[in-house]
């Protein structure tokens, strides 16, 4: 093969990795912590712990969440508080997982300004988020939010096509449609009576902010991997929790000026009184889904570090059935056969998402081989 067959074929591998770019980390990422840097059974471990934390911290934010509301809460902004308070949690990877200490020369560190001014815009729209799924969680069962969040995958692919360079391909189109089939099938089927309490309108305005929540965390995803790209230009470990710590200090920080600006602190210590459950519950429950949610951006670095950031997403994504069968068992929810039938496109929809993240990974792989061999060839 000769010389620009070669100089094509290193091309093709650098567009194939810049457009898989997505979901705020690369495809295909390194793997510091292989097996073969330690003993199979040790990796193994890791990565088990880090899915189990991922898992079981996705599902208990949103339960706990919607036990406060269920048993007497009623702040809105301290819902969304106890979504990014524990941030300092964040820290614990940093002793398990150390980057190295020597940067390369060539990467210029972007000034402090500009990464100030970075983690203000982020960890706002991040605060905004939060605000829109603890109001979505408020007024809908924790069934159809986990449904409606689904959607992300979809807006994600959307966002990516325009900030990321995403391509649409027929798996990415088939995706978008069966989740958005899902959405609208949960939104034609309401039932605001099964959730006491709560009138059509509250309903509907709960659909609308979980929708808008989970389309603006694709977008803020979708930011922050530009970010990486443009201002960072890397994309170490300590870099993305850089990223997740100073993006939730600013969103606490917006979250508690909302707490005081609204009003709503002055009802807070006649909330906890009249807490169902009693005192001790009431602070249990809004500390434990405050490090739950922690817990599982700890199983999401983890996994991204250990193995990579696909595998990160798909388990993130079997979280999505896992907690509309939790509802279930625990809230007693009804699972009627419009639900179930979402639940199965959604299902059906990111599987299609990440088979087609699947064949770009083989992709990257394929053409790194041909420019090695191309390379090696005499």
């Amino acid at each position: 093969m000769n010389e620009n067959q070669t100089s094509q074929n290193r091309l093709l591998v650098e567009e194939v990795e810049e457009t898989e770019q997505v979901n705020g980390t690369t495809i295909l990422d390194h793997q510091p912590a292989s097996p073969g840097l330690m003993r199979p059974w040790q990796w193994w471990m890791l990565v088990s712990l880090n899915i189990a934390f991922l898992l079981i911290g996705e599902c208990g934010v949103v339960i706990l969440s919607r036990f406060y509301y269920d048993r007497g809460g009623t702040s809105k902004w301290l819902a969304a508080l106890i979504l990014t308070a524990a941030f300092p949690v964040i820290y614990i990877p940093f002793f398990f997982f150390p980057s190295p200490k020597k940067l390369p020369a060539a990467i210029d560190r972007p000034s402090i300004p500009t990464l100030s001014l970075i983690y203000f815009l982020l960890g706002s729209l991040l605060a905004s988020n939060v605000m829109l799924y603890s109001i979505g969680l408020r007024f809908i069962p924790v069934s159809t939010f986990s449904i409606i969040c689904g959607t992300q995958l979809a807006f994600n692919a959307i966002f990516s096509f325009f900030i990321n360079s995403q391509k649409f391909t027929p798996w990415i189109i088939n995706s978008l449609v069966l989740l958005t089939l899902s959405a609208s099938l949960v939104a034609v089927n309401s039932d605001p009576v099964e959730h006491e309490g709560v009138s059509k309108g509250e309903y509907a305005l709960g659909f609308i902010c979980t929708l808008a929540a989970s389309a603006g965390y694709s977008l803020l995803l979708c930011l922050m991997q530009l970010s990486f790209e443009k201002v960072l230009k890397k994309e170490t470990f300590s870099v993305i929790l850089d990223m997740q710590i100073y993006t939730s200090l600013v969103a606490t920080l917006i979250s508690i000026g909302g707490l005081f600006a609204s009003g709503e602190w002055r009802g807070l210590k006649d909330e906890m009184e009249s807490f169902k459950e009693g005192r001790v519950v009431y602070i249990m429950t809004l500390v434990g889904a405050s490090l739950a949610n922690q817990v599982q951006f700890i199983g999401i670095l983890g996994l991204i570090f250990v193995v990579s950031s696909l595998f990160s997403n798909v388990i993130t994504a079997l979280a999505y059935p896992l907690i509309p069968v939790a509802a279930v068992l625990i809230y007693h929810e009804t699972m009627n056969g419009a639900k179930v039938v979402a639940m199965l496109l959604g299902i059906w929809g990111t599987a299609s998402y990440l088979f087609q993240h699947y064949l770009d990974g083989k992709e990257v792989v394929r053409l790194r081989e041909m420019s090695s061999n191309d390379e090696s060839a005499p």
